[in-house]
């Protein structure tokens, strides 16, 4: 299980990134690009994957890490169950969103802990 405030400061360790609202969500982003938004109600996180990281992750356990169920998801949006992920599943994801969205010079500081 992984909660909210481990979320956010795990979020926030990533250079560059800040925390903003986005509707009734909890984003957080790196060069106004959001690479993680939080549903407190829900218990989840929704992250940015390129299409072969979402599928490499929702091989895990479609009950735990799936896509985002419309076109959002065929985007690569995928959503994480956080009462189920294992921690280190859910920091990989994390990282690899953050990666995938971040300039080159600021994701090549975190490729190499994945």
């Amino acid at each position: 299980m992984v909660n909210f405030a481990s979320v956010r400061k795990l979020a926030l360790s990533f250079e560059g990134t800040i925390e903003t609202p986005h509707f009734e969500k909890i984003a957080f982003k790196v060069k106004n690009k959001i690479f993680i938004t939080l549903n407190k109600e829900h218990h989840r996180a929704c992250v940015k994957l390129s299409a072969i990281d979402q599928s490499v992750f929702c091989s895990y356990d479609p009950l735990i890490i799936y896509p985002v169920p419309n076109a959002w998801g065929k985007q690569g949006w995928t959503l994480i169950n956080l009462k189920k992920v294992p921690k280190e599943m859910f920091m990989d994801a994390l990282t690899t969103a953050y990666c995938h969205v971040a300039p080159v010079k600021l994701a090549e500081k975190h490729r190499n802990k994945l």
